[in-house]
């Protein structure tokens, strides 16, 4: 009697083990793990300095790339710094682009338990951001799916930030 309670505790042992490890390697952004331009794993937002940088950036005129505009920084003397080209590996090769693929992140975020990493909350807002471009430059449908998908990600991230 005593070895099948044993039997039971390590077959429930290894099902919640085996589920855990599931949940944990299940990557938010799987580009991100991919080395691009010699980077792992790029975050931009590394100190205070770096997200004043960003600001800067985004003020100065920010174009994130759709396929057919590249990724475009106005200010030259900002485009040429490397936080700028970490900044751009970020939005060509990590970010989602599409609208599945964008639904398919947010679905992930729906069944995720406990906070986001640094990076992942980095890149929910950058895809915030390129979000909110493409909602501006479309119509009908469109927008009102890139609108959902722009809501989705902040409650998302509001649910985050509020430790729920």
């Amino acid at each position: 009697m005593l070895r099948w309670k044993v039997v039971i505790i390590a077959v429930f042992y290894c099902n919640i083990y085996t589920c855990a490890i599931q949940q944990r390697g299940k990557a938010l952004f799987p580009a991100a793990l991919r080395v691009k331009r010699g980077m792992i794993n790029p975050i931009f937002q590394n100190s205070i300095e770096d997200i004043n940088l960003l600001y800067e950036i985004m003020l100065a005129g920010l174009q994130i790339g759709d396929g057919d505009v590249p990724f475009t920084v106005q200010d030259e003397e900002l485009a040429s710094m490397r936080q700028a080209r970490t900044l751009e590996a970020i939005c060509e090769d990590v970010l989602p682009k599409r609208l599945t693929d964008i639904r398919r992140l947010i679905s992930d975020l729906s069944q995720r338990q406990g906070p986001l990493q640094r990076g992942d909350f980095e890149r929910i807002v950058l895809t915030m951001v390129y979000a909110t471009y493409r909602l501006t430059n479309t119509s009908g449908h469109q927008r009102d799916a890139w609108e959902e998908s722009f809501i989705s990600l902040y409650r998302a991230l509001k649910q985050d930030l509020r430790g729920q």
